[in-house]
């Protein structure tokens, strides 16, 4: 039986779409949480001016640390997925020249980061 890689590399392009979107997702994330932070300092400076009742943090936080999360889980769940189907496929299928683990391994640690950037939004 003839290899045919395409089967693998269109597995692989899968893969890269979820991290693009992911990627995306939490850098749009990481600007609506800053973007809340700049909303609670112009508060906070209405709240000297005016004498006002102080404002509690703001909705803006919490959704971009909630898209900077799904971003992270947006790049680690299809990258176990990616693991178990390239397990799954017949050796003749599989490329000698790519390294299989290095996908799983970027999308998996890019996730990684990106928790520890919604940790770190949330302080």
């Amino acid at each position: 039986m003839a290899c045919d890689p395409r089967v693998y590399f269109a597995a692989e392009r899968t893969l890269l779409a979820w991290v693009r979107t992911g990627i995306t997702m939490m850098g749009f994330g990481f600007l609506v949480a800053r973007f809340g932070l700049f909303l609670d300092l112009l508060a906070t400076e209405h709240v000297k001016i005016n004498h006002s009742i102080e404002t509690s943090p703001t909705l803006a936080t919490a959704i971009g640390v909630g898209l900077v999360f799904a971003g992270s889980l947006a790049m680690v769940i299809p990258a176990i997925q990616h693991r178990g189907f390239v397990a799954s496929l017949p050796p003749e299928d599989l490329p000698p020249s790519h390294s299989r683990a290095f996908p799983v391994w970027l999308a998996s640690s890019l996730g990684a980061l990106g928790m520890v950037l919604a940790i770190y939004l949330l302080f």
